[in-house]
């Protein structure tokens, strides 16, 4: 820990946005605005330049939090990249997600950070009921991730969610349904139980009379029934 902290005592968050500047393009911004990445202030820096400064710096609680506050998105989406999941609170997992105005910087937080951290479930299940569009994405973003890197939960956990996801469906809004797809798919993958048991699930959404939830079922019965996923799954030890 020593080691971490002598190593990025050197960042502060000015330097951070410098650098961040310096590696911004409009070129980059226009082609994010191509995928609906409309974040309030932007600099247009590629993921790959995220992650070699994040390598740099390294962990970093306290930075995250300035990097955070600034409202850049190239500085949320890297705050999220060198947050502490141990240090996270409940409050600020709250605070942050009240300030998702992009997928992206809602998807990169969930996946570097939130998923990691000790209230993931909790806010799993209670975002997947909000009202505004890139929270309740949150909550079915960490529906999904959990189902990647939450490597110690039982197939009972995942199987409560089943329902809120059929919930979830009706929403016809584009970042909801997606997300909602996203975590069907992620849980019907994670083995062969769970993988009949999203089945059946999304044959139980497709009969909803709504078109965002035909599209959810749809798309996720092509790939959980693919023989590249049956296969995969019958290669995988039983649990």
């Amino acid at each position: 820990m020593a080691r971490t902290r002598q190593a990025t005592s050197a960042w502060s968050c000015k330097r951070c946005l410098g650098e961040l500047r310096r590696w911004g393009s409009p070129r980059n911004v226009a082609g994010m605005a191509r995928f609906a990445i409309r974040a309030r202030k932007v600099y247009g820096v590629s993921k790959p330049r995220l992650d070699a400064l994040a390598k740099r710096i390294g962990k970093n609680h306290a930075l995250a939090l300035r990097l955070w506050h600034t409202g850049v998105r190239e500085a949320r989406i890297l705050a999220g990249m060198i947050d502490e999941p141990a240090l996270v609170t409940a409050a600020q997992m709250e605070a942050w997600a009240r300030d998702f105005d992009s997928w992206d910087v809602c998807d990169g937080t969930c996946c570097h950070l939130f998923a990691h951290t000790a209230f993931a479930w909790q806010k799993a299940f209670k975002w997947s009921r909000k009202q505004e569009e890139f929270q309740k994405r949150a909550g079915f973003a960490l529906m999904a991730y959990l189902a990647v890197h939450d490597k110690r939960a039982g197939d009972q956990e995942f199987v409560k969610l089943l329902p809120i996801l059929r919930v979830g469906a009706a929403d016809d809004r584009n970042f909801v349904r997606k997300a909602v797809n996203w975590a069907l798919r992620q849980i019907g993958k994670r083995n062969r139980k769970l993988n009949r048991a999203a089945i059946r699930e999304a044959e139980a959404i497709r009969r909803t009379d709504r078109k965002a939830a035909r599209w959810i079922a749809a798309d996720a019965l092509r790939e959980l029934r693919s023989e590249a996923v049956q296969r995969r799954l019958r290669e995988r030890p039983a649990r």
